[in-house]
């Protein structure tokens, strides 16, 4: 991701909110691959999708802000993905130990506070935490970007699916849409008409969609993720089905309504499982997760009866209620004038539900 003004402007004021937060003596270690996409403003560290760090930290004290990383990727991130608020450090990646010995040195004997913590260092203050999943105007203004580019790129997967596919071939033509628009295929799940009724997480298989298939995406840009589930048919869906998918619409409706500043996650926990129970389905919620605050990470805080946090102005959501063969998920900003679906595609046929447009199947 190209430096620019706007994005150096943001990295600095992150970095001047975490030295707010800093006593006399104190530093602050950046490894996971979701705090270095917060603080440089959409720079990525990561080379493996499926890793929580990358090959880049970030350091942060009373005046230096370094990102330390090896001499394979110095000019690459130094080019493409740092803002000038930050110093670039290169360590030989044929000698590793360098690479904390270069941590130690500029924190010298500062007390440690780190996302993921080793010994003798401490973890983030919840403050921190809560800034991370408060998204400023240039995060938002790139959420609505990648939820757009996502919610296309479903579009296109499932128009051009066939009932002949296998379910690896769609998850396939899902990534590659993905890719074709710059963002990362973090997770893309698929499953035909036998395997999408049994399993709530169905890694894709050899076996064919037959009449119907769901395809799911967590779909990553500049680091925030836009998490949505579609479902096809090929030919009239039977009207069991239909009905499944209505009660799953008034089941998320239920979280959506809820989904407001100040409200806790366990209240919106709570008004799931009645829902559920209004069903005729109250044992339904222990089958699947149902979701919860997102961004940076896919889910940053999963709603159960135990949650502790609550939902901010600024922050995404992400809900997925389920029942065996239907699902409904989109990414939300809630705001204080109410919920913006940031993955909504008007290609993609839909039907208001409490207000706000929900995707129905689409029938090919």
């Amino acid at each position: 991701m190209k430096s620019s003004p706007a994005r150096n402007n943001e990295a600095i004021s992150k970095i001047d909110l975490i030295r707010s937060r800093l006593s006399e003596g104190e530093a602050v270690r950046l490894r996971g691959n979701d705090w270095f996409f917060w603080a440089t403003a959409g720079g990525s560290s990561a080379v493996l999708l499926a890793g929580e760090t990358g090959v880049a930290e970030i350091l942060i004290t009373d005046y230096q802000a370094l990102v330390v990383t090896n001499a394979i990727e110095a000019r690459r991130l130094e080019e493409e993905e740092l803002p000038e608020a930050f110093e670039l450090r290169v360590t030989p990646w044929a000698h590793p130990a360098r690479h904390e010995a270069e941590i130690r040195k500029a924190a010298a004997t500062r007390l440690i506070f780190s996302d993921r913590p080793a010994a003798a260092e401490e973890p983030l203050a919840a403050e921190l935490v809560r800034a991370k999943r408060t998204l400023v105007a240039g995060e938002v203004e790139r959420y609505r970007e990648v939820g757009r580019l996502a919610a296309e790129a479903m579009t296109e997967t499932l128009k051009k699916a066939r009932p002949g596919w296998s379910e690896w071939e769609l998850a396939a033509a899902g990534a590659g849409s993905l890719w074709s628009r710059g963002l990362e295929p973090a997770l893309v799940l698929a499953a035909g008409e036998r395997r999408l009724q049994l399993y709530r997480h169905p890694k894709p298989t050899s076996e064919q969609l037959g009449n119907q298939a769901m395809l799911v995406f967590c779909a990553r840009g500049c680091g925030l993720y836009a998490n949505l589930t579609r479902f096809v048919s090929f030919g009239r869906l039977p009207m069991d089905r239909v009905q499944l998918h209505r009660q799953v619409w008034e089941i998320e409706r239920q979280a959506l309504e809820e989904s407001q500043p100040g409200v806790a996650l366990k209240t919106v926990y709570g008004k799931l499982a009645q829902a559920y129970a209004a069903a005729g389905r109250p044992t339904a919620i222990e089958e699947h997760h149902q979701g919860g605050t997102t961004g940076y990470l896919s889910r940053e805080a999963i709603a159960t009866f135990e949650s502790t946090e609550t939902i901010g102005e600024q922050t995404a959501v992400a809900w997925n209620p389920s029942l065996a063969g239907a699902k409904v998920e989109d990414t939300f900003l809630v705001t204080g004038q109410g919920l913006e679906n940031l993955t909504h595609d008007p290609a993609w046929p839909g039907v208001e539900v409490g207000g706000l447009q929900r995707p129905q199947v689409l029938e090919r």
